[in-house]
C-alpha cells in the first residue's frame, strides 16, 4: 500500500452521518485530513457522524453566515492553502465564499482544488451564471452526485474532463450485512391482518414530500376495487398532521403511522417486504435505502427538482416516475407495481441491488476519488 503523507485534505460543511463509510475510507485508504463545518446551516435534521473516529480529523470549524445570511464564511480554513497540503476537496456551494478564496490561492500556489457537489440541476438565470460559472470554473475538477447534471453541464459548455459522477452512498456494508439475512416475513400480515400489497414511504415527513398524494392516490384506486396497505416511517416535525389526512381519507385500517426508526435490521425489514416504495414529492436518500433492500421506487418526473439519486430508477425495470402533483397519474403507477407476481418481483428486486452494489457505494466512490486525484501516479 502507498504511504500517507498528508497530502490530501477535506473542508466540508458539516461531517453528515450517511457519509461516515465514505469519509472512514477516505482516511484509512487516503490518509484525509479533515475540518468539519459546525452546522448545516440551510438544512435541520441531518444526523452527524463521530468525527473521533476518523483517525485524520482535525478540528471543527465555525460556519458563519455573513452578506445578510446568504452567504457562508468558514472560519480559519482559508489558511490551510499555505500548509503542506497538495490536494483540497470543497464543499461545492458557490454561497462558501472561503472556498472562493483557497481556490484563488491555491492556483497562484499551484495546488489542486476539488468540489464535492449536486452541479447545476436547471437552467439558470443570468444572476446564478454570474456567480456559478466562475466558481465553477476556479476548481481543477469537479465531483457530481449525477449523470443528469453532468450531461446537463456538459451542454452548458464544461468540459467533460473537468467532471466526474461521484454518486453518493449510505452506510453500504452495514446494509449488505442487513440484506444477507433478510427473509420474507409476515410483519405486514401480522399488522394489519389481511394480505393486501404494501406502499412504503420511509424519510422525513416534510410538507415538501407531498404524502397526501399517497392518501388520495389510495383512494383513487379503492374506487376502483383496488385496495393496498401503507406503512410511514419517519417523524412528522413540521406538523403535516398525517393522522389526520388518514381519518379524513378513511384509510386508518391500511395505514401504519411507524415513527422515527433508526434501527437498520428493522429498517431493511419494512423495506424487502414492502411491494414498492412511494416518493410523491422529491427523492434522496430514500432511493438508496428503498433499492438496497430490493423495494422498486415511486417518484415524480419534474428532474429538476429531485435529488441526484432519483436517476437510480430505470422506468418499467426497477421503479416508475408520474407527473409532478398528479395522484391520478401515481395511482396508476401503484397499480402497475403492486400487481407484480412473485417471479417478477424477484427480478425486480435483483436490479435494485445491482444498481447499489455497482455505483451507490463508498468504494466506488473510492474509485472516483482515487482516479481523481491520480492517487497511483502521484
Amino acid at each position: 500500500m502507498k504511504a500517507l503523507d498528508n497530502k490530501y485534505c477535506l473542508i466540508y460543511n458539516f461531517p453528515q452521518h450517511y457519509r461516515s463509510s465514505t469519509f472512514k475510507n477516505m482516511d484509512r485508504e487516503l490518509g484525509f485530513k479533515f475540518y468539519f463545518g459546525d452546522s448545516m446551516i440551510f438544512a435541520q435534521d441531518v444526523k452527524e457522524m463521530d468525527v473521533n473516529e476518523l483517525n485524520g480529523f482535525v478540528k471543527r470549524v465555525k460556519n458563519t453566515r455573513i452578506l445578510f445570511k446568504k452567504f457562508i464564511w468558514q472560519s480559519g480554513v482559508v489558511g490551510l492553502v499555505f500548509k503542506d497540503y497538495q490536494h483540497f476537496i470543497l464543499y461545492g456551494e458557490p454561497s462558501y465564499l472561503s472556498n472562493w478564496c483557497i481556490m484563488l490561492l491555491a492556483k497562484i500556489l499551484r495546488k489542486k482544488t476539488y468540489l464535492w457537489m449536486h452541479g447545476i440541476k436547471g437552467q439558470l438565470t443570468f444572476k446564478d451564471k454570474l456567480i456559478r460559472y466562475p466558481f465553477y470554473y476556479l476548481a481543477d475538477k469537479m465531483l457530481l452526485y449525477s449523470d443528469y447534471s453532468r450531461n446537463l453541464m456538459l451542454t452548458m459548455g464544461f468540459r467533460g474532463d473537468k467532471m466526474s459522477t461521484i454518486y453518493n452512498s449510505l452506510d453500504y456494508e452495514n446494509q449488505i450485512e442487513v440484506r444477507n439475512n433478510l427473509v420474507k416475513s409476515n410483519i405486514y400480515i401480522n399488522h394489519f391482518g389481511n394480505t393486501l400489497p404494501v406502499l412504503i414511504y420511509i424519510g422525513r415527513i416534510q410538507k415538501s414530500k407531498k404524502l397526501n398524494l399517497i392518501l388520495e392516490s389510495m383512494c383513487i384506486l379503492r374506487k376502483k376495487n383496488i385496495n393496498c396497505n401503507l406503512i410511514i416511517v419517519g417523524e412528522d416535525k413540521e406538523q403535516v398532521y398525517l393522522e389526520e389526512l388518514v381519518i379524513e381519507s378513511n384509510l386508518s385500517k391500511n395505514t401504519w403511522l411507524f415513527g422515527p426508526c433508526y434501527e437498520e435490521k428493522k429498517i431493511g425489514e419494512l423495506i424487502y417486504n414492502a411491494d414498492v416504495c412511494v416518493s410523491p414529492g422529491n427523492v434522496g436518500l430514500t432511493a438508496m435505502h428503498s433499492f438496497v433492500y430490493g423495494t422498486p421506487l415511486i417518484t415524480h418526473s419534474n428532474f429538476e427538482k429531485q435529488g441526484p439519486e432519483f436517476e437510480v430508477i430505470q422506468p418499467t425495470f426497477n421503479g416508475d416516475f408520474f407527473e409532478e402533483d398528479n395522484a391520478e397519474d401515481l395511482s396508476g403507477k401503484i397499480s402497475m407495481w403492486i400487481g407484480l407476481n412473485e417471479d417478477k418481483r424477484e427480478q425486480v428486486r435483483k436490479l435494485t441491488y445491482k444498481i447499489i452494489d455497482e455505483r451507490y457505494n463508498p468504494q466506488y466512490q473510492m474509485n472516483v476519488l482515487k482516479k481523481t486525484l491520480n492517487y497511483n501516479n502521484d
